[in-house]
C-alpha cells in the first residue's frame, strides 16, 4: 500500500512539474509581448485626442452645423463592436467583457461585430446577430482593418441600419488591473460652449464644414477602434501574464505539499521494513 501511494504521489509531482513548465513558458511569452502592446496602446491615445479635438472645432465653428453623425434619433436598433481575446487562460478577461457588454445591451434590439476568436464563438453560441464573423484574431488586426470596419459601420449608421454604435473593450489600467468598458461612438455627443463657438467661428472649411466633418468621422471611428484594439490586446496579455504567474505559484506550492507527503510515505515505508526485519530476527 505504501509503495503504491508513493508511486501515485511521484506521478502526480511529475504531472504538476510538467504543467508548471507550460505556465512558466506562457507567462514569459505574455511578458515579452506585453511591453510592445503597452507601448502601442499608449501611442494611439494622442491620435484619438487630435481627431476628437478636430471634430469638436468643426462643430463649434458653425452655429447652424448639422450632421447625421450628430443627430439623435429614436433608438430602434443598436450595434456594438465587441473586442475579446483570441485564446483563453487569461483569468476572467473574456467573461468580464461578455458580462459588461451583455449588461449594456440588455433590453435592446442589438447586433454585434465580434473581434477575436472568443467573441465570435460567444456570439455563435448565444445565437446573437453578427454583422461579420471574419475578424477572428485581435493580434493580427491592423490599422487598415480598423478603418475598413469604421467605414462599413459609419455607412450603415447613415443608412439607418442601426441608431447607436458602441464598442465593448477592456481598458488597460496597469499590469495587474484591466477594466471592461462599453463606449458609445455614434452619434457623437458634444456640448456647445458659446465663448468657444465665437472664437472658432472665424475658421472656414472647403467645400463645407459638414462635408469635412462627415469625411473625418469614419477616420475618428477607425482611430477609436484601433485604440480599443490596442488597449484590449495589452489587457489580454496582462491578464494572461497574471493568471499564469498565479498558476505557476500554485503549482510550486502543490509540488512542495506533494513532496512532503512523498517523504512521509517513504519514511513510513522504511520504518515498516525495519520493524519487519527486527521482528523476524527476534523470531
Amino acid at each position: 500500500m505504501a509503495a503504491s501511494s508513493m508511486k501515485d504521489i511521484k506521478l502526480r509531482i511529475k504531472s504538476v512539474e510538467s504543467t508548471m513548465q507550460i505556465t512558466k513558458a506562457m507567462e514569459l511569452v505574455a511578458s515579452s509581448k506585453l511591453r510592445r502592446a503597452k507601448e502601442r496602446a499608449e501611442s494611439t491615445r494622442p491620435y484619438f485626442n487630435t481627431l476628437y479635438q478636430t471634430l469638436s472645432d468643426i462643430a463649434y465653428s458653425n452655429t447652424d452645423f448639422s450632421s447625421p453623425f450628430l443627430q439623435r434619433r429614436e433608438v430602434k436598433k443598436v450595434c456594438c463592436v465587441m473586442i475579446a481575446g483570441d485564446r483563453g487562460l487569461a483569468g476572467g478577461y473574456n467573461s468580464n467583457l461578455f458580462k459588461a457588454t451583455t449588461a449594456a445591451m440588455e433590453g435592446k434590439n442589438f447586433c454585434i461585430l465580434p473581434i477575436g476568436k472568443k467573441a465570435v464563438e460567444f456570439c455563435a453560441h448565444r445565437g446573437i446577430e453578427m454583422i461579420s464573423g471574419q475578424y477572428m484574431s485581435v493580434e493580427d488586426l491592423g490599422l487598415r482593418d480598423c478603418f475598413a470596419i469604421a467605414r462599413l459601420l459609419s455607412s450603415q449608421f447613415r443608412e439607418g441600419a442601426f441608431d447607436e454604435l458602441y464598442v465593448g473593450y477592456t481598458n488597460f489600467v496597469s499590469m495587474l488591473s484591466q477594466q471592461p468598458a462599453v463606449l458609445q461612438m455614434l452619434p457623437i455627443h458634444y456640448v456647445r460652449e458659446e465663448a468657444k463657438t465665437q472664437a472658432e467661428s472665424l475658421l472656414e472649411y472647403e467645400p463645407s464644414s459638414q462635408a469635412v466633418y462627415d469625411t473625418i468621422v469614419p477616420e475618428y471611428v477607425g482611430g477609436l477602434l484601433w485604440g480599443a484594439v490596442a488597449e484590449s490586446l495589452a489587457s489580454e496579455l496582462g491578464a494572461r501574464r497574471t493568471a499564469m504567474d498565479a498558476a505557476s505559484k500554485n503549482a510550486g506550492e502543490m509540488i512542495e505539499d506533494l513532496s512532503l507527503k512523498y517523504n512521509r510515505a517513504r519514511q513510513g515505508a522504511i520504518t515498516q521494513e525495519i520493524t519487519e526485519i527486527v521482528a523476524g530476527a527476534e523470531a
